[in-house]
């Protein structure tokens, strides 16, 4: 029977393999698709300002004509306050994100009973399926009107929308990001790693220390990516609670924008789709790429020289 089942399944062999390449070839082509068209678009943009203009520039105005019969003033497009804004965003989200996120995940994996594992981490989990608009309206009704007045009563002049506000909300929301694959790599420990660990006469926090959190490391640091690439692609958090002032500043009490918030007012509205103004989005989202894929790239090497070091 085991041989004509084999039999029977040898001519679905070739058709399995066809779509399984045809699943991995459409992956290629739709990404290589995605680049080169942000990348022609972007191209026109630095036809029509300078590169240096662009990465080095201070000054984010783009106020150019909206339609092609009216007269606009030529715009500014030195975009440094956006990638300082989005950087300083991001910053306070993590600072929030990873110590919350890695002491959650350290908890449930080591501390933890199963009867509180199996409520504790689905409902921690919930936070990742709660809709952004919902984080913005948290932020913009709760956590900005209790940090105005924090700041009152501590003499601080906390603006009304604030990259603080901005990076304590967005961190809150990545917190599951960090913690959920976090445990679940220290769980992916060999029991008898820490087993060897206590027989040597260390302690459990010892053991988490030395033995759980460095063989767990590659995962942990993947999830600390995915979290960072999270917090720099989102919009309406920092929208509702940061706003929408190019301001370049690294005080967290001040307003901000990222790079993802301006693509999206660059794209609305009644404007000549040529224009500089709305090209820049375009140029945006290829810094952003280049960005993501600089941070993949490091995060490879480090997680590469711990595997190294501890395998």
């Amino acid at each position: 029977m085991a041989t004509r089942t084999g039999i029977r399944s040898r001519p679905f062999e070739p058709l399995v393999m066809g779509m399984m390449w045809a699943s991995a070839a459409l992956t290629v082509v739709v990404t290589a698709a995605i680049i080169l068209s942000v990348l022609f678009e972007a191209l026109h943009f630095f036809s029509l300002v300078p590169l240096s203009e662009f990465l080095f520039g201070l000054d984010w105005s783009p106020q150019t004509a909206m339609r092609a019969d009216q007269a606009g003033s030529s715009g500014a497009f030195g975009a440094v306050p956006l990638f300082a804004g989005s950087l300083l965003v991001t910053a306070i989200a993590l600072l929030v994100a990873v110590p919350v996120g890695l002491f959650a995940a350290i908890y449930l994996a080591e501390y933890a009973s199963m009867r509180v594992r199996n409520w504790a981490k689905p409902m921690l989990e919930l936070l990742a399926g709660i809709p952004t608009v919902v984080y913005g309206y948290f932020a913009l009704q709760a956590v900005a009107p209790f940090m105005r007045q924090l700041g009152e009563t501590l003499g601080l002049p906390i603006a009304s929308e604030s990259a603080l506000v901005a990076g304590l909300v967005m961190g809150i929301m990545i917190i599951p990001f960090i913690s959920s694959l976090s445990d679940d790599m220290m769980i992916a420990v060999p029991r008898g790693l820490r087993d060897a660990s206590f027989g040597m006469g260390a302690t459990k926090s010892e053991t988490i220390r030395r033995v759980v959190l460095p063989s767990a490391l590659p995962g942990i640091m993947g999830a600390v990516l995915l979290a960072i690439s999270r917090a720099i692609g989102e919009t309406m958090i920092v929208v509702m609670a940061a706003g929408l002032s190019a301001n370049l500043t690294a005080n967290p009490l001040e307003s901000v924008t990222t790079v993802t918030v301006q693509m999206v007012t660059l794209l609305i509205g009644d404007q000549e789709f040529d224009s500089p103004k709305t090209l820049a989005a375009f140029a945006l989202g290829l810094t952003l790429f280049f960005f993501t894929l600089v941070l993949n790239v490091l995060a490879m090497k480090i997680v590469k020289k711990y595997r190294e070091q501890y395998e």
